[in-house]
């Protein structure tokens, strides 16, 4: 077969031919990939993977393997965290929710861009408080201030959800994750827990036909004043405009 793109479609009209793409189906890495167009969340979970993106993670943002049992002929039984398992992520980070929540998303909906504000001690400023945090004393972390901000830790029992990170904490890049959730229903490795620190804003987006079941624990009980909303017009639902002309005139 010859190669000469003119000649592969001289059967079609000049005009189409001018609006001619070629798709690349050369597959990113991995660091790429977390960044734009998204991984698949069980890519993101063995040490071998934080290690790698290293350059390209969010401080603070855990991804964690999640059990989930199936029997195929009745359901599912999953776990998140134990307490005093010295093997938990929640148990390593030193965070334990002080209140649990659940919540539906309809197919075809989104939520978010959410954000949590972080806690700042008097006298130092944002950046040099961050860098110590994450940066210079990234292991000690009885410096994190659960008590005084917002952490979400959540996972899925059923749908897909695509979860959008940013990072907008100032000293500290601005990077951005992407990836795919898959909740219980869907067995496999993207089965997973996330957690999410204040000052990172998050949105998520059910990526499947069926209806997405949110569990999720927070560091601090709920305060609506500190849920900030970037960007989160998305969950106002659109108007036919006839009826936007005849219910506001």
């Amino acid at each position: 077969m010859s190669h000469d793109p003119t000649a592969l479609w001289k059967g079609l009209t000049s005009e189409a031919t001018s609006r001619l793409q070629t798709r690349s189906y050369a597959r990113p890495s991995l660091a790429e990939r977390l960044a734009t167009t998204g991984a698949e969340a069980g890519e993101l979970t063995s040490p071998e993977a934080r290690t790698q993106l290293e350059d390209v993670w969010i401080p603070g943002v855990e991804i964690f393997h999640r059990p989930v049992y199936q029997q195929r002929h009745r359901g599912w039984f999953g776990e998140f965290a134990r307490q005093h398992d010295p093997g938990s992520v929640l148990k390593r980070i030193g965070m334990w929710p002080q209140q649990w929540a659940t919540a539906l998303m309809f197919a075809g909906t989104a939520k978010g861009f959410h954000i949590h504000p972080p806690a700042i001690p008097e006298g130092i400023a944002p950046e040099t408080w961050f860098r110590r945090l994450f940066v210079e004393e990234k292991d000690t972390v009885s410096l994190r201030p659960y008590d005084r901000e917002q952490w979400d830790a959540m996972f899925f029992v059923q749908g897909t959800c695509e979860m959008f990170l940013l990072e907008e904490r100032p000293g500290l890049p601005r990077r951005r994750m992407r990836f795919i959730i898959e909740g219980d229903s869907r067995p496999g490795p993207g089965n997973v827990g996330v957690v999410i620190p204040a000052g990172v804003a998050h949105a998520l987006r059910c990526a499947s036909s069926q209806d997405l079941i949110m569990v999720y624990g927070t560091s601090t009980q709920f305060i609506p004043q500190n849920e900030g909303r970037i960007a989160s017009e998305v969950e106002n639902p659109d108007l036919p405009e006839v009826w936007q002309n005849y219910f506001f005139s």
